[in-house]
């Protein structure tokens, strides 16, 4: 089943590739992989939610905003691919999450990126993953994610 099938059959439909907020692209292919730059969970041009996790922002909702993460991870990297069917699989993902010191769920956290990811692409979504806790991220989001893809 293509990718574009898959998503449409979970009622999956992709952003628009979320515009960087500085000097950098989306994405870029390298040989037969597409690195994506950090992805924010910018759902319509906006953050959901700023703040830290574990204080503003609950865990939970910072889960879902990792999903959203790597959806626009994919958009980015199929806009850069020549589209969603191109993207064969996910190679690795880094999942970073701004929270409090005393928070130690970052992996579950970045599950929601990783959960969707193996949605969609089945097998070929299983990968290598970091989920980092830091104090910050880029405009307070709660969260930001990349991916690796391989093309198909």
């Amino acid at each position: 089943m293509s990718i574009s099938a898959r998503l449409a059959e979970l009622g999956i439909e992709l952003p628009a590739v979320a515009a960087p907020v500085a000097a950098y692209v989306a994405a870029r292919v390298h040989g037969d992989l597409v690195y994506t730059s950090g992805q924010l969970p910018f759902t319509d041009g906006a953050l959901p939610a700023t703040g830290k996790v574990g204080d503003e922002v609950s865990a939970e909702d910072a889960k879902a905003f990792a999903r959203t993460c790597a959806l626009n991870a994919i958009a980015a990297a199929a806009s850069v691919a020549g589209g969603v069917d191109k993207l064969g699989g996910v190679l690795r993902v880094g999942g970073f999450v701004a929270s409090v010191p005393s928070f130690t769920g970052q992996p579950g956290v970045i599950n929601g990126a990783s959960e969707v990811l193996a949605e969609i692409f089945g097998d070929a979504g299983r990968h290598a993953r970091a989920a980092v806790g830091v104090p910050v991220l880029p405009l307070d989001s709660p969260v930001e994610v990349d991916v690796t893809f391989t093309l198909a």
